[in-house]
């Protein structure tokens, strides 16, 4: 199967607006798209048929009588069935909540159905958020629509996989280590984790408190970028704040270890970067081996706070590579997790004073394209790396100091497989990000 784009939200929107077409034949659309390819892609738990035909109905209904709610309305998505759904089964991808019908949505897709945004399934993931492959031993392990026998990644595989495929415009996510950009980057589609806390994370069954970021994935960063103005007050369209000069951090050593067409797209981003002006100027990120052990004590710590409950009732129900992380987490001391809460801490302190002197820092968003599914290890330079640490070498470090991060695609590989580069901006920038995102997608569209 080839990916399909899906149309802008723009151009849809716009399309609803003249007349020429009905968000219930849009979502009609998306539905049978949904059924007929989620037998092999595996990128939704749940299709709401029901819910969606009911919504887009209501968003007719607006438009004929003149008051649509805006650019969202009548627009199909899906959500991450980490999302709590009002009276619509909420997994978090685990038969521990097969059952679970929450009582009310999440604030982010109660927002959604505020602006019009019609949802039309919730989307297959790695159990609760535990994994950056999205191998789901209940529910299936979502697929690329690329090359159905590459991984789609996770945790958010199924939301990138389903916007990969055409299915919807845009989908919700959630990112504890790179869950929303390694996927998105491995399909092929954008993928924004905004700082910490930016998007409200009420209602979303969580993995890691400290780390969880509510994201969003679409196929460019434009449509991120409204779906992030409507979800925020963040005005992201108003007058351009970026400086005319900009200042791009480079890791030291990020090109080194990246397989051949991973850095011919990182390459395309530089020469496009410098091209509009940008210089460069290397910096110094934690190494990752430390970071990583500092980002995994934390998740599983918290992890296992949440879960020990359902452990008490449930535990042979869950998945063996979250029983393995929950082990992991037993042996853990109160004083390692406090530890690497002060690590963190020094983390943040130190991140911030490197943007004294940069705007952005640009890095690959993976090493490696997708890899194939079943895969344990994988090359990463002269090192042979569990799967899951090499698709995160380069995006787990911006949780751990709550950044904006957008994973953006930057052409493909020699086997016609997507690349990506990540673009991380200050803590709290989001809105310049975006902005830099949007010209820089554009400047690699004309190379």
């Amino acid at each position: 199967m080839t990916q399909a784009k899906g149309t802008r939200i723009r151009e849809m929107s716009a399309a609803l607006s003249r007349g020429e077409v009905t968000s219930r034949g849009i979502v009609d659309y998306c539905l049978a798209l949904a059924e007929a390819t989620n037998p092999r892609l595996k990128s939704l738990i749940t299709i709401t048929g029901e819910l969606a035909r009911a919504q887009a109905a209501a968003a007719d209904d607006r438009r004929r009588l003149g008051v649509s709610l805006g650019l969202l309305d009548g627009i199909p998505y899906v959500a991450k069935d980490v999302f709590r759904t009002e009276g619509i089964r909420t997994t978090a991808g685990s038969r521990v909540l097969a059952e679970h019908y929450p009582a009310e949505d999440a604030t982010a897709v109660r927002r959604l159905a505020d602006a019009g945004a019609v949802l039309i399934g919730k989307a297959n993931m790695h159990e609760f958020a535990y994994g950056a492959t999205g191998e789901n031993q209940f529910t299936g392990t979502t697929v690329n629509p690329w090359d159905c026998r590459r991984l789609a990644g996770g945790s958010s595989g199924g939301s990138a996989a389903a916007v990969a495929a055409g299915v919807v415009p845009f989908a919700l996510g959630t990112d504890t280590g790179g869950s929303v950009r390694v996927p998105a980057a491995l399909c092929g589609v954008t993928g924004f984790k905004p700082s910490f806390g930016l998007l409200d994370s009420t209602g979303v069954i969580p993995f890691c408190w400290t780390l969880d970021h509510v994201g969003i994935i679409a196929a460019n960063a434009d449509d991120v970028s409204i779906v992030t103005d409507w979800l925020t007050d963040l005005d992201v369209f108003s007058v351009d704040d970026s400086p005319a000069s900009l200042h791009i951090g480079i890791p030291k050593g990020s090109p080194l270890a990246l397989e051949p067409g991973v850095r011919a797209g990182y390459q395309s981003a530089v020469t496009a970067l410098r091209s509009s002006g940008a210089t460069f100027h290397e910096i110094e990120l934690p190494d990752p081996a430390e970071s990583r052990t500092v980002s995994l004590t934390i998740q599983l710590a918290e992890a296992l706070a949440y879960h020990s409950p359902l452990i008490a009732t449930s535990g042979e129900m869950y998945g063996s590579d979250v029983r393995s992380g929950f082990v992991l987490g037993q042996q853990l001391s109160a004083e390692s997790y406090v530890q690497c809460q002060r690590l963190l801490s020094a983390y943040r302190s130190t991140f911030i004073r490197q943007f004294a002197t940069i705007d952005a820092i640009l890095t690959p968003t993976c090493p490696v394209v997708a890899p194939e599914t079943g895969s344990s290890r994988i090359p990463v330079g002269d090192q042979l790396l569990p799967v899951g640490n090499a698709l995160t070498l380069f995006t787990s470090f911006f949780n751990l100091v709550g950044a904006p991060a957008i994973a953006l695609p930057a052409g493909t590989d020699e086997k016609g497989l997507p690349v990506s580069v990540q673009l991380v901006g200050a803590t709290g920038k989001d809105k310049r990000l975006l902005q830099l995102a949007r010209r820089l997608e554009e400047d690699l569209a004309h190379m």
